[in-house]
């Protein structure tokens, strides 16, 4: 199935709000910030299916206004089910001047000889920010389906002024690369990345990336986390645990420190 959504985030009168919105099955968005008094946009994609299929192509299109600032959420864990073939994931995220994106969905599940891959580009203007992450899963571990997944591939390319400023590729593909294998994942079973990017002029990186530290300390024990600082005003959040529910806790709590910012 060829399912597509589109939303344009537009800025008047000092709000963030919905401008255009175009969805096709299975795909249906709602607004989930209503207590909010921010002035910032809140949407919620849901689906009426109960994962992606074989041969499922899903294009999302996102732009953001000058001004505008869009937060998306997800309903509910995403699955990949068994697949003969492929199934494909296209996200287009279009930032103009002084914007700010969020999008921090729930873990994915890779069911057994399911084959996935998404592709993100992200054009990012002057003044803003973007948090981006996904979570991947080691699939079904209490049926038996520990990384029997075939491929799993994440692709994210950010660009600004045209230069490509962040390129992060995740590939999970356990016939040819070992999983539990020295610099793989070893021991653990989920693994989680969060990219914050952000052309503003007055973000203190460095304080940023020592709170998130602070935040994960707690969990030690049940969750590796390492922050890696770029060049310029962005980091990438890496973690590995056992558990998908924590890591997508920890996330949501990054995105809050992250989102508040001005």
């Amino acid at each position: 199935m060829d399912s597509r959504l589109s939303i344009i985030a537009g800025f008047k009168g000092g709000e963030s709000y919905v401008k255009d919105l175009y969805v096709s099955l299975p795909f249906r968005v709602v607004s989930v910030g209503q207590r909010k008094n921010d002035k910032k946009l809140y949407q919620m994609v849901m689906s009426s299916s109960p994962g992606i299929l074989d041969g499922d192509r899903y294009h999302l299109d996102i732009t953001l206004e000058k001004g505008s600032s869009l937060q998306l959420q997800s309903q509910s864990y995403q699955r990949l089910f068994n697949m003969k073939d492929k199934a494909l994931q296209e996200l287009n995220v279009t930032m103009e001047e002084e914007t700010s994106f969020a999008y921090v969905p729930h873990p994915i599940v890779p069911h057994e000889d399911s084959n996935f891959k998404s592709k993100a580009h992200v054009h990012i203007g002057k003044n803003s920010q973007i948090i981006i992450s996904e979570i991947i899963t080691c699939g079904r571990k209490h049926y038996g389906e520990v990384f029997k997944l075939k491929r799993f591939q994440n692709l994210m390319e950010i660009y600004h002024n045209h230069k490509l400023v962040v390129k992060d590729n995740v590939v999970i593909q356990p016939d040819m690369i070992p999983i539990s294998s020295i610099g793989n994942l070893e021991q653990y079973t989920h693994q989680g990345t969060l990219i914050f990017y952000s052309t503003k002029e007055n973000v203190d990186k460095n304080g940023l990336i020592e709170e998130i530290v602070e935040v994960a300390a707690p969990h030690h024990e049940d969750m590796e986390v390492g922050v890696s600082a770029m060049e310029d005003n962005g980091f990438v959040v890496r973690a590995l645990g056992h558990g998908g529910e924590l890591m997508y806790n920890f996330f949501l709590h990054v995105q809050e420190i992250l989102w508040a910012l001005e």
